[in-house]
């Protein structure tokens, strides 16, 4: 049977079985991350291709709003941006869970940000280096921060909640 008291205390803290098992868990999702953002990908979606992509030699970006022409690229860019602001918010929650100096909304903010840019600017440098075909979209830097900062609001919330289950 699950109990809570298991893996947090009264307060919200991960206990040291919950902190073992956070760090599985922030580790294979960083895996996770490391494979879904920087292996190559060919032809991911039939007859739809990224609008507003701009080729500079090698290199694709994305960095200026766009033109869609059609529903399936309406649902296509938007399916695109609804994932990326939440390809970062398990990374995030579980650093949360880990290090209390990490719960501000500023920390989060600069790291979410910094680790969208980590993301982007590798996915450049793999594209130079074995043509990955991988584009930097400069509209996944805000939403993957917004994901951040939604993933500290979520945890906020889970907390408070843990703690009024225990004073019941």
């Amino acid at each position: 049977m699950f109990r809570l008291k298991t893996w947090v205390d009264k307060d919200g803290e991960l206990t040291p079985k919950g902190r073992k098992l956070s760090r599985v868990l922030v580790y294979t999702y960083l895996l996770c991350l490391v494979l879904l953002c920087w292996t190559p990908q060919y032809g991911l979606v039939e007859g739809v291709d990224t609008p507003g992509i701009q080729h500079f030699g090698r290199v694709v970006v994305l960095l200026t709003f766009y033109q869609l022409d059609s529903l399936k690229e309406i649902v296509f860019v938007l399916g695109q941006n609804v994932t990326n602001i939440f390809l970062l918010s398990p990374l995030i929650l579980g650093l949360l869970a880990l290090y209390p100096r990490f719960r501000s909304w500023k920390k989060v903010l600069l790291a979410t940000f910094v680790m969208s840019l980590t993301i982007e600017v590798g996915q450049v440098i793999l594209d130079l280096l074995i043509d990955a075909n991988r584009v930097f979209e400069l509209d996944d830097l805000w939403t993957n921060t917004l994901g951040g900062l939604l993933a500290l609001a979520a945890y906020r919330l889970l907390v408070k909640l843990i703690q009024t289950h225990f004073k019941e």
